[in-house]
């Protein structure tokens, strides 16, 4: 999507951090936004800032709540879903239920959202689809039990639909973030490499959603280190393990 003027984008996670700042952005470039996620009071607070914006609450994990607000959503260009749940956890401190709602959130939530936007693109022949997973999806990593699994299988989806919807005139893209400085890095107690504020990771993802590329990873060069660690043989990966 080359020029936002004029089009309705609907954000599902726009309420805080990276989401908060990515509508603001597309805001400023004339989009016209739907913006949804489970706090109400925060997306009104922040369409009340913003041009053109209707907030529309909804949880991703509650089937009827996603039909609602795609029906109140009516017709859109754009999905952005960027709904995020993360929680540290190493496997000897296993949460299931912890474990099960990042899940729901991260990659099942994706699935209810898209199962309401996808048929009505391809029937129009024409979309635009942006799903922001992780590059802690690009292989398994210490302390990463539900997140990390949940932004490998949203990866792999966008990779099945990019496939799949080729020639379809719909267009889909994954946005892999690196550490951004929002409450959800703020539960960690490690040193995040090349951890970026949200405001210029809301940069990236607009960029992305401006470009017909399929992948957009970010930052660098810590992207290109979490890609070389996910080629690594399994020898050398696990050794010592």
């Amino acid at each position: 999507m080359t020029d936002f003027a004029g089009k309705t984008i609907w954000m599902v996670g726009a309420s805080h951090g990276l989401g908060r700042e990515v509508a603001r952005k597309l805001d400023r470039a004339g989009a016209r936004l739907v913006l949804s996620a489970r706090s109400e009071d925060a997306l009104e607070e922040l369409a009340s800032e913003l041009k053109q914006a209707q907030a529309v609450p909804l949880d991703v994990t509650d089937a009827e709540s996603v039909a609602e607000a795609f029906r109140q959503a009516g017709p859109v260009d754009a999905l952005l879903y960027n709904a995020g749940a993360y929680e540290p956890m190493r496997t000897q401190d296993w949460d299931a239920e912890a474990v099960l709602a990042m899940s729901d959130v991260n990659f099942t939530g994706a699935l209810r959202v898209l199962g309401h936007v996808v048929p009505g693109f391809v029937e129009a022949g024409r979309g635009d689809i942006t799903l922001v997973g992780s590059l802690a999806g690009y292989r398994g990593l210490p302390a990463s039990i539900g997140y990390g699994a949940s932004k490998a299988a949203l990866i792999s989806l966008a990779e099945t639909m990019r496939h799949d919807l080729k020639d379809s005139g719909v267009t889909v893209r994954v946005v892999n973030p690196g550490f951004i400085k929002t409450r959800l890095t703020d539960k960690n107690s490690f040193k995040m490499p090349q951890l970026m504020e949200p405001e210029e990771a809301a940069g990236h993802v607009v960029s992305a959603m401006q470009s017909r590329r399929f992948r957009t990873d970010f930052p660098r060069p810590f992207s290109y280190a979490i890609k070389a660690f996910d080629m690594l043989p399994d020898w050398l990966a696990y050794r010592g393990k």
